[in-house]
């Protein structure tokens, strides 16, 4: 019998939802404090698909992407946003996590870890790219609220020129590489105490 899955989508309904709150906070010059608990979405698909396999796993994402959807409609209704950003969120979020589980589910018969980390490595490369160049990239008309991040500035300020949203995305990416390594210990801990719990069938 196949567990309930509501824990696995409250839980990545709240990952999309605080991460959509505090991306509106600032941390230091290159982050925001959402960058900081965005990576867990990648620990819940995870956690879902070698629980339930990749069909549950998808179905949480699902849920999680509509729950940013209606996070971004809000956002954009308070003027917090812009359809562009919106749409790269969305857009990240979904393709970047529906490329992890496919990841995950390949590897799924390798080292404990390898599943969970390379796919989570792989997905959250995708999800920083599409975000940054489809929110903020020169090559799509910027706006009031996306043509600041085409400043030239020295990259993460030490490094050669470059569009200041390159520097916010090398940031954004580093710290989704340090979570997805720091995650796999709740990842073993979770599936762990899942697996042995006297409820699975």
């Amino acid at each position: 019998m196949m567990r309930p899955l509501v824990p696995a989508i409250l839980a990545m309904a709240a990952t999309v939802l605080a991460s959509n709150i505090l991306v509106q906070f600032l941390l230091g010059d290159w982050l925001t404090w959402g960058a900081l608990t965005y990576p867990f979405a990648f620990l819940v698909t995870d956690v879902t698909n070698r629980v339930q396999g990749a069909v549950a796993a998808r179905k949480v994402v699902i849920a999680g992407f509509v729950v940013g959807v209606l996070c971004s409609l809000t956002a954009a209704a308070l003027d917090a946003t812009t359809l562009r950003i919106a749409v790269a969120s969305g857009a990240a979020f979904l393709l970047a996590q529906l490329l992890d589980i496919r990841i995950f589910d390949r590897l799924r018969q390798r080292d404990w870890w390898q599943a969970p980390f390379l796919s989570s490595l792989v997905g959250s490369v995708l999800d920083t790219v599409l975000f940054f160049t489809i929110a903020f990239a020169a090559f799509l008309p910027a706006d009031a609220n996306t043509g600041w991040a085409n400043e030239a500035v020295p990259l993460l300020g030490v490094g050669p020129l470059a569009p200041l949203w390159a520097s916010l995305a090398v940031a954004d990416w580093g710290v989704k590489l340090a979570l997805a390594a720091l995650a796999l210990v709740p990842f073993r801990m979770i599936v762990r105490k899942i697996l042995l719990s006297p409820l699975r069938n």
